[in-house]
């Protein structure tokens, strides 16, 4: 396979060109490092079957070279973060929707596959134990900024069944449910990475809001082997898949569990969410996904638990804080 990632050097497009590469397959990331980082790539640089470039997706002439060259695009290229989505919802919008019409109008000219990304945000207040890829989206109002970014990703999922529909370009959109793992930034919000570096730090586990709400976490190489599944499955042009966990856990136990494994000292803090983000932010109380779609196609299942997870993150920062040689408790 020739694959083009887009947002290459981010945390899962990272681990998606390392694991394309694993099995033989020639690689071509793009991305312009607004949330990415080379470091995420530095140790793939120099491998005959990888070539990255640092760009962005709006310059059509350099995208339509790349897609021209590829098989396959992964549209991982998006604003992440809710931190970042309240700060920047023009960025936000402008990113997610215009970067995704352009590669889309470059693969139709050639009919190539593309894989959308896109997120367990758009189910938005949905109020149900599991979410299926048939239910209901139910956002909150516009005056909102926290539903900028689940808006901007329906609007791609749009885009991409009416080129399926249309053009006849196999388009297959996975909705992210929270995936984790080694070189996950917690600077826009990411939970997980932002407890286990506060709590190796001993400085304080930060909850926002009551901790109350409920998340499952979904182990990043589970993530990739999907996404390589779905594209190498015909049957799954043109249908949207949940990707994501059985497993579910309060954001309040999670501090604790994290505090737990780091034998940390710090202390659990909760901070109001108008104090975090936003006057009036609105969050899910409960997210959840189905998963029986993606399982009977390509039989997809999540390999680690939540424990497993978290210890080979609390490992791989613990490296990362004595490689740098920075204190830790």
């Amino acid at each position: 396979m020739r694959a083009l990632i887009t947002g290459g050097a981010g945390f899962i497009g990272s681990h998606l060109a390392e694991a394309l590469l694993n099995r033989g397959d020639r690689v071509w990331v793009i991305d312009d490092l607004s949330t990415g980082s080379i470091e995420n790539i530095a140790h793939l640089k120099g491998h005959p079957r990888f070539e990255y470039v640092i760009d962005t997706v709006f310059n059509r002439a350099v995208m339509a070279e790349l897609v021209d060259l590829a098989d396959v695009v992964f549209h991982l290229a998006a604003a992440v973060g809710v931190r970042l989505i309240v700060e920047d919802p023009v960025w936000t919008l402008e990113q997610n929707v215009k970067g995704t019409e352009v590669v889309l109008e470059l693969a139709a000219k050639k009919k190539k596959t593309v894989l959308l990304a896109s997120t367990s945000e758009v189910y938005g207040k949905l109020d149900k134990p599991l979410f299926g890829e048939e239910d209901d989206l139910v956002l909150g109002p516009t005056s909102k900024a926290r539903w900028a970014y689940a808006a901007s990703k329906i609007i791609d999922e749009f885009l991409g069944r009416a080129y399926w529909k249309q053009k006849g370009v196999p388009v297959v959109i996975v909705r992210l449910f929270n995936t984790i793992g080694p070189r996950q930034t917690g600077r826009y919000g990411m939970v997980v990475p932002r407890f286990v570096r506060q709590a190796l730090s001993g400085e304080p586990i930060t909850v926002y809001g009551d901790g109350s709400q409920r998340r499952s976490f979904t182990w990043v190489g589970d993530v990739v082997g999907a996404l390589i599944g779905l594209v190498e499955c015909p049957a799954a042009a043109g249908e949207v898949f949940n990707v994501g966990h059985t497993e579910e856990i309060s954001i309040r136990e999670l501090a604790e569990l994290v505090k737990r494994k780091t034998e940390s000292p710090s202390e659990i803090v909760f901070i109001p969410y108008e104090q975090a983000y936003e006057a009036g932010f609105e969050d899910m109380r409960r997210r959840l996904p189905d998963l029986s779609k993606i399982s009977r196609l390509i039989g997809y299942r999540p390999t680690l638990n939540l424990d497993e997870m978290l210890d080979r993150i609390i490992e791989y920062e613990r490296r990362r804080l004595d490689d740098a040689g920075l204190p830790r408790k």
